[in-house]
């Protein structure tokens, strides 16, 4: 018998020809996914002929603009070549095991190490595809995450209020910085103990509008209120609402820039200044420090009271006011983007006015209806626990596929 040659996988080398009962052995097990739109694949190519420029360009003298964008580039790069090397050794080995000549013994190998390879094309594929999606301008921002009860009367401002305790805890768990940047309740003051009308939490962690944007939505309970004497089951919904927070990062969002989405002319911004409400002290009722400012254009009303001078809640109101234009402003956009793309509606927005989530008492169990997540540890998720986070990845993964189906419905229009 010949000597055989060291065996490099995945280049297996052919030696002989195997038995026809043995090569049909393994010829269930050749088929490779189908990886990749080829509208993605496209705009991957051409985004690595971008970036080979902008290589070229750098070799002959530093440009910030160019070497800011081959970075931003550089990942879908790096992605495309680990597609392209794990997608050609998938080839290799699916015409090896195909092929009538191949050894008996190394078929074997081959069929064993195309499994695993074929996992490997899946992942680069995932990997490949996630990197081509634009990421959000606002993911890198801290958040303010806003609470209100809606239907229900005061069961939905309790249920509020078990949200916001939810989020708080989720945030101590993670050790997010957080800050109870407004609260009051259905009486207009800030004594606790009493139902809520309404709660801003500021998270301050970089990237934490990206991890709670998922949470935008109006949120559905289902149980028995404590003031029920006939035991039956209610149903209430409060409001969740995530905004990007600028404190902080002020200096990135060309504040004067009339094109800016963060940019609000003063004129255009109507100041009142007024006693706070509520208790809260000799202070806080003797003074005019609540501040409310209207943007006039959008009639976006923003009102503050719960620092104690007047200049901080002003540029609180502000932060809030520039946070919640931008958002607007944003969200129109993207919804004329998908007016545009008719066959990717409800991408852009993640259900602000339906309900994106129940939460049955009766049942111990929490249903997001835009992942089809269903989970029944309930008491975990309202403490904030690992099954909120659960919940809050498969509704990311959600948007994620969105987004693919947008970009892939971009890449079709742009070729018509």
């Amino acid at each position: 018998m010949p000597l055989r040659p060291w065996i490099c996988r995945p280049c297996l080398l052919r030696i002989s020809r195997p038995s026809t009962r043995r090569q049909a052995r393994f010829q269930t097990t050749a088929s490779t996914p189908d990886s990749i739109p080829s509208a993605l694949l496209e705009r991957a190519r051409n985004i690595a002929v971008e970036h080979k420029q902008l290589t070229e360009k750098l070799a002959n003298g530093f440009d910030t603009r160019a070497a800011k964008k081959a970075g931003e580039l550089s990942r879908i790069v790096d992605a495309l070549r680990e597609w392209e090397s794990a997608s050609e050794s998938v080839s290799e080995l699916t015409s090896l095991v195909h092929e009538p000549a191949t050894d008996p013994e190394l078929l074997e190998l081959a069929s064993e190490d195309l499994g695993e390879t074929t996992k490997q094309l899946a992942n680069a594929s995932q990997t490949l595809v996630t990197s081509l999606v634009p990421v959000h301008p606002f993911a890198h921002l801290p958040c303010l995450v806003e609470i209100r009860p809606g239907a229900g009367g005061s069961e939905a401002a309790i249920f509020a209020g078990d949200l916001l305790r939810m989020y708080q805890a989720f945030c101590n768990r993670k050790n997010l910085p957080v800050t109870l940047l407004k609260y009051e309740n259905i009486n207009g003051g800030q004594e606790a103990g009493v139902p809520m009308s309404e709660a801003i939490l500021e998270i301050e962690s970089d990237n934490a509008y990206g991890m709670f944007r998922c949470e935008s939505g109006v949120h559905r309970v289902q149980r028995v209120p404590a003031t029920e004497t006939k035991g039956r089951t209610h149903t209430s919904a409060a409001s969740v609402h995530v905004l990007p927070s600028l404190q902080d990062h002020s200096s990135e969002m060309n504040l004067e820039d009339p094109e800016s989405d963060y940019y609000i002319d003063p004129k255009e911004v109507r100041l009142e200044v007024m006693r706070a409400s509520g208790a809260g002290g000799q202070h806080v009722n003797k003074t005019e420090s609540a501040v409310r400012l209207t943007h006039t254009p959008t009639n976006t009303v923003v009102a503050m009271q719960d620092a104690r001078s007047q200049q901080q809640n002003k540029e609180r109101a502000w932060v809030l006011l520039r946070s919640r234009i931008a958002q607007t402003r944003r969200e129109k956009r993207e919804e004329e983007m998908v007016a545009l793309r008719r066959s990717v509606v409800g991408v852009a927005k993640m259900g602000r006015g339906d309900k994106v989530r129940t939460y049955n008492w009766n049942q111990q169990r929490v249903t997001d209806h835009r992942s089809g997540t269903t989970v029944h540890g309930l008491d975990d998720v309202m403490q904030g626990g690992p099954t909120l986070e659960k919940i809050m990845e498969g509704v990311r993964g959600w948007l994620m596929e969105k987004d693919v189906a947008a970009l892939i419905a971009e890449e079709a229009d742009a070729k018509k």
